[in-house]
């Protein structure tokens, strides 16, 4: 009888140890559950704001009605974007090599940003962007999104989140499933896989680490803050078709990205 009540005991013990085990991955899976949705909110926000049709709210929705805005910041106005498409796709940059260090200043309104680009992750990224910033593709384009403790967003011809350059690249995604964009992150935007072009998003907010890792990185910055927290701090308004107070009210213009290549 002892050795039954033994075994019994133990039968109880290890069956109420696979139902602590059983509910400890139930509420793993739970868990994951509810940050996988919450993270596919956060990218469809991020990545279909603005692209769809809605009343007039005051806020810009096109690039003219960009350029009928006060300049944010004090700053002047510069001549208009000239709108171009490069269905061939980037020319290869020979002068950046896998050992290039490529930096970027990009002169806006606000001020000066400057980006050390991911040559080494992502090359193609880097290539196409110092193709379009030397072709002054980006010379007179506006920031269309400023997201609060988020982003903004720019690199758009039409000015209202659906332009591109008449090309894509390919997808140069974070390999590290840990990847987070923090602040001072700077990755292109997307509407899902093979879409990259050529606008791109800087992180300034901590809501950053909610995107996935879908995003190919084009760099970091490593000079320009107070830049950055200039244009943050712009009035925003209702960006059309969505519910996002993020289509700024002042505009901020790219006047040039300058890039400099170092080393080979």
């Amino acid at each position: 009888m002892t050795d039954r009540r033994q075994r019994q005991k133990e039968q109880r013990a290890a069956k109420r140890e696979a139902e602590r085990k059983s509910e400890s991955r139930r509420a793993l899976i739970r868990t994951i559950a509810t940050a996988l949705i919450f993270g596919l909110v956060v990218v469809a926000i991020f990545t279909f704001g603005g692209l769809f049709d809605g009343d007039d709210t005051g806020a810009p929705q096109s690039y003219e009605d960009y350029r009928s805005q006060d300049t944010a910041c004090g700053g002047s106005q510069p001549p208009a974007e000239e709108v171009m498409s490069f269905p061939d796709g980037p020319e290869e940059q020979a002068d950046i090599t896998a050992g290039s260090t490529v930096t970027a200043t990009i002169a806006t309104s606000c001020g000066e940003v400057v980006l050390e680009l991911n040559n080494e992750g992502a090359p193609d990224t880097v290539n196409s962007f110092v193709f379009l910033a030397r072709s002054g593709y980006y010379n007179g384009q506006v920031i269309h999104r400023i997201s609060e403790d988020f982003v903004f967003q720019t690199g758009d011809p039409a000015a209202d989140g659906t332009g591109g350059p008449g090309y894509v690249i390919s997808d140069e995604h974070p390999t590290d499933p840990d990847f987070v964009y923090e602040p001072g992150t700077v990755a292109m935007a997307n509407r899902g896989s093979r879409s990259t072009g050529s606008q791109f998003f800087v992180v300034a907010g901590d809501d950053g680490q909610f995107l996935t890792s879908n995003f190919n990185v084009l760099g970091s910055v490593i000079d320009g803050q107070d830049s950055i927290e200039r244009i943050m701090a712009l009035p925003t308004g209702i960006a059309p078709g969505t519910n996002e107070k993020s289509r700024p009210l002042e505009t901020v213009y790219i006047e040039s990205i300058t890039i400099d290549v170092a080393g080979s």
